[in-house]
């Protein structure tokens, strides 16, 4: 008897030690299915209008050089009953044309409101505490979905002085309008109707595809989902548009792990921003890499004509032009290198990130950079 328990005991023990084990073993990464696709039908909808900002302090278009803000304002005053005699050229600087765009949500209703974003079309210099006046908002149909009217919220900065002197911290000709536009139609949308519903993934790829449509067969089972290539998984789901909320709200809820993200290098050549992904590698290679430096200045030299000699002082150009060329860096990657060794050897060189867009290109050129090279 005493061994017996002394058995259950044991096992109890090492049944705990492993539970712990496990505990400790780092947790395949998951996300959710909502972070991975989107309802194909399910999006939003681009809606932009024009309309005139008021109220600027001497800041608006000037009317000489944007006479559409004083055509339109007189436009609008004539819906009010007021007109401008031809004779007369209003000269504003309170006022200013702008572009009004919204951004109008899937399943949006009427009376709801959304954000819009104001910009100034003509020759503003700033719409900072302007008022917006009624606009339609249109979508690409040319049917008006929303009206925007409201206070504009501007985040930078201007001042001037009269010597001619500035300074302007971001963007003065732009603002925001927060809940600034009242919705007026709904757009049709085809998610309350029967049959398949299509997920669409947000970066394709071949193993998440599989895995969703695993994660859903073995939820509903098996046949409910398949994949139709490599973006998008169809689904069969209920024709009742109740059940299908339910149900897809049940669907985006599953916990899938994504596939490996492929290798990638990312580079922004107007910024210099360069990102290199995890899975990156380059094969045995080496990189010598130099700049050369020209520089040109200029020193006009005044040239003083001798006494009575009627000549006339002019200004004689002289230029000086020098090239330097600093030492260059070798430096050889091994065989398989990773992230962390590359990033390592250009940091060691000196390397500026226009130099490790040149070292990148070249590695792919020469089939040592085995990663896809995006330029944007």
């Amino acid at each position: 008897m005493i061994a017996r328990c002394w058995k259950r005991s044991s096992v109890s023990a090492l049944f705990a030690v492993l539970v712990s084990t496990l505990a400790l073993i780092p947790q395949a990464h998951a996300d959710k299915v909502r972070d991975l696709v989107q309802v194909a039908g399910v999006r939003s909808n681009q809606l932009i209008g024009y309309g005139l900002v008021v109220g600027l302090d001497g800041t608006g278009d000037q009317t000489t050089q944007a006479p559409f803000t004083t055509q339109s304002l007189e436009n609008m005053l004539k819906q009010f009953g007021v007109s401008v005699p031809t004779t007369i050229q209003p000269q504003l600087k309170n006022v200013a044309a702008v572009t009004i765009t919204a951004e109008l949500p899937p399943f949006a209703k009427p009376g709801q409101a959304i954000d819009v974003t104001v910009a100034s079309i003509g020759n503003a210099k700033s719409i900072r505490g302007g008022e917006l006046l009624m606009a339609p908002l249109r979508g690409a149909d040319g049917n008006v979905y929303a009206m925007a009217q409201g206070s504009v919220v501007v985040g930078g900065v201007s001042a001037q002085g009269k010597s001619g002197s500035s300074v302007q911290i971001n963007i003065t000709a732009s603002g925001r309008v927060p809940n600034g536009a009242t919705v007026e139609r709904a757009v049709v949308s085809s998610f309350g109707t029967a049959g398949d519903m299509v997920l669409d993934l947000n970066t394709a790829d071949y193993i998440t595809v599989g895995r969703i449509a695993d994660a859903i067969n073995h939820l509903y089972g098996s046949g409910t989902a398949h994949a139709v290539d490599g973006g998008s998984v169809s689904v069969r789901g209920p024709t009742d548009p109740a059940q299908r909320v339910e149900w897809l709200g049940a669907i985006e809820s599953l916990d899938v792990q994504p596939g490996d993200v492929p290798a990638r290098v990312v580079v922004n050549s107007r910024t210099g921003t360069v990102v290199i992904g995890s899975d990156v590698r380059v094969t045995a290679a080496a990189v010598a890499h130099g700049s050369i430096q020209v520089t040109i200045s200029e020193q006009p030299q005044v040239s003083q004509p001798a006494a009575f000699s009627k000549g006339q002082t002019t200004v004689v150009p002289e230029s000086n032009v020098t090239i330097s060329q600093d030492g260059g860096h070798m430096f050889k990657f091994g065989p398989g290198v990773s992230l962390d060794s590359i990033v390592r050897a250009v940091n060691q060189v000196g390397a500026t990130p226009n130099d490790l867009i040149s070292i990148l290109q070249a590695l792919k050129q020469a089939g040592a950079l085995h990663a896809e090279l995006v330029v944007i």
